[in-house]
């Protein structure tokens, strides 16, 4: 039997700190900057940065149209449930905020909830933990809806890459 979760833990900053670490792989989103035809195979990497409160040093890598690798350098630091995450370089002045809004009991498959920023539409995104054979990753999440974080027409929003 498939267990969830519960989303309370998934906040915890112990629970993040321990396993959001590594890189992780888009398998589903409602974000434009991934569905616009002009980056693929977008990943995420989170590697644990020093300091008293839980930071993240984060790259975002994808692949243009023309094949060139691409990436985005940040910082997320949690606040209260959710991250701030500040560009690097000449992104600096950007920022925005995102959680960790549902996990499988591996944390093998995670949820993330954008909120609208600046620049960007609220999103969501799927991942999977890069490496990791996650079978069935659609048919999961939609059993498991509610312990994802998801509501059905955020389900029905989503866009499966893979």
């Amino acid at each position: 039997m498939f267990y969830v979760e519960l989303v309370s833990e998934v906040f915890d900053a112990s629970v993040l700190a321990a396993k959001l670490p590594g890189t992780w792989c888009v398998e589903a989103t409602n974000f434009p900057m991934w569905l616009d035809g002009t980056r693929h195979n977008p990943e995420f990497s989170y590697e644990t940065a020093e300091g008293d409160e839980l930071t993240f040093a984060d790259t975002v890598s994808y692949t243009t149209r023309d094949g060139d690798q691409k990436t985005i350098v940040g910082t997320d630091r949690l606040r209260g449930d959710e991250f701030v995450w500040r560009g690097q370089g000449w992104l600096k002045v950007l920022t925005s905020r995102w959680q960790v809004v549902g996990a499988d009991d591996a944390f093998d498959t995670i949820v993330l909830r954008f909120s609208r920023s600046r620049l960007t539409p609220a999103g969501i995104d799927v991942l999977t933990r890069k490496g990791v054979e996650v079978p069935v990753v659609r048919t999961t999440v939609a059993h498991a809806t509610d312990q994802f974080g998801l509501t059905a027409e955020d389900f029905a929003s989503l866009t499966w890459l893979s």
